[in-house]
């Protein structure tokens, strides 16, 4: 796997797990588990920011020419990212909102 293909997944690999832990998140503040969803969000999190830098190294080559190739893996990863992005905001939302209802 060369080294375009190699930054892609880890990007779809980091996010994906991320996007997990604020899923799980969520299921764990609708069970009244507080403690169990602010743990996973920062589980979460650390994914999140391990795709990110593999995403920033791979905009940062392309800014110094070193790359011009756009691959579907590449788009797929750029998805990834947003969508894991997109679902933490939700699973605070809705943490906050479970909590709301608990009080």
């Amino acid at each position: 796997m060369e080294g375009l293909e190699l930054a892609a997944f880890q990007i779809i690999s980091a996010v994906g797990i991320a996007r997990s832990c604020y899923i799980e998140a969520i299921q764990k503040a609708k069970e009244g588990d507080f403690d169990g969803a602010k743990k996973l969000i920062g589980e979460g999190d650390e994914m999140f920011i391990e795709g990110h830098h593999a995403h920033s190294e791979l905009l940062k080559k392309e800014a110094e020419g070193q790359t011009n190739v756009i691959q579907l893996i590449i788009i797929h990863a750029e998805d990834q990212l947003m969508s894991a992005e997109g679902f933490k905001t939700i699973a605070l939302e809705f943490i906050d909102l479970y909590k709301r209802l608990k009080n």
